[in-house]
């Protein structure tokens, strides 16, 4: 039953002793608020991190071209390797299992986009149809560039939708409407929003690489391939990249060995260094976090020996008039279990407000620090740890004052 007296008298105590009180429920409340924040500030950098890789297919793979650093057969270092569309087609027949692959040409020039009035600075992307699932940029309206589109190098062009809420402000549906590429007209045929919470990935316009090689002077020069392969794993994707070197060495004249002469970007093998390098860090973020726990329930430990020293004459006092051992040791166990339930369940608050506060005020397009989300089931066990610690902190050394004859208690000073 709810004894009424016995926490009338535990408030008592509390009351009296406010200091010690507090100091106890600070050492619970900031160790469960520091392991709310390191785990809440883990997870947000990781998912700012990964946001970064959510933009493109995980098995996808980038070559730029680059300058040689190596002499070879008589060409001294310092040669530029520049990619044309027969590397894109050779890559085409010569890779087996592959899934996709788009080409790219960089226009020269500024990048300002108009409709009618309005104008604006977008990414502009020449591609080929491949880019659509390469980069994870799948339309909302319409449709993306497709292979017809390529053979007859039509001016046709895939908008974000970020770029359609910036040009198309009259509410009227951008499919079917003409804008304007350095002056050129372009028919919109679809709309897309990337798999991505980065705005950036959403402010680009996609055009066909042979309409852009026409008419912005780009000859048969491509800047960079991109393309994925089906079951690879991450030492088969290790030993393509090998072999993507060879093939490139072979073709273009320079060794194979030259690590600058292109440049090969796995996010495969990314990915797999960033999700080790992130088991590391949830490692760290734990020990610190347990070390914060242990920490706070040492200190809970130490008042409540404190507090049962104090209360040994008293103790001795009450067994004297007929107290049990259990009322004796129950009545320290729910002053313990009080203080930290209640310190335990305030580090949990504030800690779950202050990751509150900063995921609404991290900018949306942060590529390092995005939604610091907390598992609430780990938040919880830690308190419920911390009470049953503080709970076993008080139940020893009360356990061990019962167990003291009443005569000697009340000798003690």
């Amino acid at each position: 039953m709810f004894d009424i007296d016995k926490w009338q008298e535990i408030f008592s105590t509390i009351q009296k002793n406010k200091l010690r009180t507090f100091l106890t429920g600070f050492s619970v409340a900031w160790g469960i608020f520091m392991l709310i924040v390191l785990l809440g500030s883990g997870k947000g950098l990781e998912n700012g991190i990964h946001s970064n890789f959510d933009a493109d297919a995980a098995n996808s793979i980038w070559i730029f071209p680059g300058q040689t650093s190596k002499p070879y057969k008589g060409i001294q270092p310092g040669k530029y390797v520049r990619f044309t569309n027969e590397d894109y087609e050779r890559l085409k027949r010569e890779i087996d299992n592959l899934e996709r692959i788009s080409s790219r040409y960089d226009i020269r020039g500024n990048d300002l986009i108009s409709y009618k009035n309005e104008y604006g600075s977008f990414g502009i992307n020449t591609v080929h149809p491949d880019m659509e699932f390469i980069e994870n940029s799948f339309p909302i309206k319409g449709r993306f560039i497709n292979n017809i589109d390529i053979e007859k190098s039509r001016k046709v062009a895939v908008i974000g939708d970020l770029v359609e809420e910036a040009l198309f402000k009259n509410g009227k549906s951008p499919i079917g409407e003409y804008i304007k590429i350095q002056g050129i007209p372009f028919k919109v045929v679809g709309i897309y929003s990337e798999n991505s919470n980065n705005d950036g990935e959403r402010r680009r316009v996609y055009i066909p690489i042979s309409t852009a090689q026409m008419i912005f002077d780009g000859g048969n020069r491509i800047n960079n391939i991109a393309l994925s392969v089906k079951d690879m794993t991450i030492d088969e994707s290790k030993q393509f990249e090998e072999r993507l070197k060879a093939s490139f060495a072979a073709n273009h004249n320079f060794d194979k060995e030259d690590d600058r002469a292109i440049f090969i970007r796995n996010n495969q093998e990314n990915i797999k260094e960033f999700q080790n390098a992130f088991q590391g860090i949830r490692l760290f973020i734990w020990v610190i976090g347990i070390g914060t726990i242990i920490a706070g329930i040492v200190g809970v430990s130490n008042i409540m020996i404190i507090v049962v020293k104090e209360r040994t004459k008293e103790i001795g006092i009450r067994k004297a008039i007929g107290a049990t051992p259990w009322s004796v040791v129950s009545s320290v166990l729910q002053e313990s279990i009080l203080i930290t339930s209640f310190a335990g369940y305030i580090g949990l608050v504030l800690g779950v407000t202050l990751m509150e506060i900063i995921a609404k005020n991290v900018p949306a397009d942060s590529m390092m620090f995005k939604n610091p989300e907390i598992d609430m089931s780990v938040a919880i066990s830690a308190t419920i740890l911390l009470i049953i610690s503080g709970t076993f902190a008080g139940y020893i050394p009360a356990r061990r004052a019962a167990k003291i004859k009443p005569v000697v208690a009340l000798r003690d000073e």
